[in-house]
């Protein structure tokens, strides 16, 4: 009876720090990883002097990026209804009291409950994202709500126990391993700290502070020391429990105060990765040299290619990243368009979708993922693997540039044409079809006096390509019939590989913005 009662009071110890986020049970301490490697240190010059970008992402180009939870059972306005339901005369504050209530009846927290996942199914996902073509999955373990979308110890708002009752990021991991594509994931737990503060300026569910869903109510991006330890137990147990390979983190990570616990962070996640035997790669938005970290644009592109390593992150809907009611979406045309232009520029693509809180992804959002799978099983080989050829290629067209400017698709013609290479094998895709020649003007005699093209082809076609090599170009006529939709990939075969790829001019002017 004594060593029960031991053992019940043990077990509440246990639950009590399991519940208070403030004093994480896991130690922040050491940066080194679970077996003690210490090769990595938090310090940006060592990391850059020890780090690789991960093969697998840079022949990857093509992942999912993938926003649920609780924040889908409203389906309005976007992911942000969490934070906007509490600011006072805001659409969503005013949907919600309509809909709902007053905030002191029915807060955010009451959703979770409503929140049942009850038709997702972790294989269904991962068949669909091969299918698409996606070579990573990056599920959000936790948004800015706070409600962690795996069995967390640290935080008791969280999936395995509350709404779904699953632990959804492990049942993911599982399932897209078996698929054989890369499992990633990203927190967004730095935003917690503020995401709910207007909750504080009239009478609401935000004001209990025993629901620590709500986080510090804190001014907006106001940290202290307390936070980033916090956060980063919060961060250390992902890496620990489930072993990503890639991590993906929203803006506020660059703040001052969180920025010595970032570093820390990558020493501990790259010197896992070690022991793991595998490679590992962290996106974030701003801050941070681009030599040890992957620089990722929000809803838009890089207009020059860049020197190391980069990403965008967009959603297939417009307005939200999560699934609403009325969602907008892209068509597959922009979005492999898009993709094409990013490859050619040495980036990849991180395309979200949004589904539904019963788990289901809508109609509309899968039929765009397969029909770019559908161009990929044809195109694959001139983006799968590829690397930048030492231009990202020619055309009058000019393509948004920058965050969030990619809700608008660019109107390309057959003149606009991106560039990829792979050993010898150099592809110029055209963005558009074309009833007449296309001239290469960057692959005239000059400019590969050294190489000889062997064949011309294009992918997907098994007829001849006529073509004629001049002092202005490269002449290529376009088969009798379409291979496919979109864009169309000439393959030029030379003898041997056509100069330099990544040229030391290669932009890095990112390497220290924010």
């Amino acid at each position: 009876m004594r060593n029960t009662f031991i053992l019940f009071l043990c077990g509440m110890c246990l639950l009590t720090a399991c519940r208070n986020e403030s004093k994480p049970a896991i130690n922040i301490d050491s940066v080194a990883s679970a077996k003690g490697t210490e090769v990595f240190q938090p310090d940006w010059d060592n990391i850059a002097t020890h780090y690789r970008f991960p093969e697998w992402f840079v022949d990857a180009k093509f992942g999912i990026f993938i926003h649920w939870g609780a924040y889908a059972v409203p389906a309005f306005g976007s992911e942000w209804y969490p934070r906007n339901m509490y600011q006072k005369d805001s659409r969503e504050f005013n949907h919600h009291v309509a809909t709902y209530g007053e905030h002191t009846r029915f807060g955010y927290k009451d959703f979770i409950p409503m929140f049942k996942a009850e038709k997702f199914d972790a294989v269904e996902w991962a068949t669909l994202f091969r299918e698409a073509g996606a070579k990573y999955v990056v599920p959000v373990a936790e948004h800015h709500d706070g409600f962690s979308m795996y069995a967390s110890d640290l935080n008791r708002w969280n999936a395995a126990e509350m709404g779904p009752e699953k632990d959804i990021v492990g049942l993911l991991k599982q399932a897209v391993e078996a698929e054989g594509l890369v499992f990633g994931l990203s927190t967004h737990r730095a935003e917690n700290a503020w995401f709910y503060n207007g909750g504080m300026e009239f009478p609401s569910d935000v004001q209990d502070s025993t629901i620590t869903l709500y986080g510090r109510r804190y001014a907006r991006e106001t940290y202290t020391d307390d936070v980033a330890k916090e956060w980063l137990a919060h961060t250390y147990e992902l890496i620990d429990k489930y072993e990503p390979k890639l991590v993906w983190f929203d803006w506020t990570v660059n703040n001052k105060v969180l920025m010595p616990y970032f570093n820390r962070f990558m020493a501990y996640y790259y010197n896992n990765a070690l022991d793991w035997n595998t490679q590992v790669v962290v996106n974030t938005k701003q801050g941070y040299p681009t030599s040890v970290q992957v620089w990722d644009v929000e809803r838009g592109k890089s207009d020059k290619m860049m020197k190391f390593p980069w990403q965008t992150d967009t959603s297939v809907g417009k307005k939200s990243w999560s699934y609403v009611d009325g969602e907008e979406n892209k068509t597959p045309e922009q979005i492999v368009h898009d993709l094409i232009d990013i490859v050619s520029k040495n980036g990849n693509l991180l395309l979200n979708i949004g589904p539904k809180a019963d788990g289901t992804i809508t109609d509309e959002q899968q039929s765009i993922l397969l029909s770019i799978g559908k161009w990929l099983k044809v195109n694959g080989e001139a983006i799968y693997g590829t690397r930048c050829w030492k231009k990202f290629g020619e055309g009058e067209t000019e393509s948004t540039k920058g965050s969030f400017t990619d809700n608008t698709a660019t109107a390309y013609t057959s003149q606009d044409i991106r560039f990829t290479t792979k050993g010898n094998d150099f592809y110029a895709i055209v963005l558009n079809w074309g009833e007449q020649d296309v001239l290469v003007k960057s692959l005239n005699r000059e400019a590969v006096a050294d190489s000889r093209i062997l064949k011309v082809q294009m992918l997907g076609s098994d007829e001849e390509i006529a073509w004629t090599q001049t002092d202005e170009g490269l002449k290529l006529s376009f088969p009798g019939n379409k291979p496919c939709e979109y864009a169309y990939a000439f393959k030029i075969s030379f003898d041997k590989a056509v100069g330099e790829h990544l040229p030391s001019e290669a932009s890095d002017e990112v390497m220290r913005h924010g």
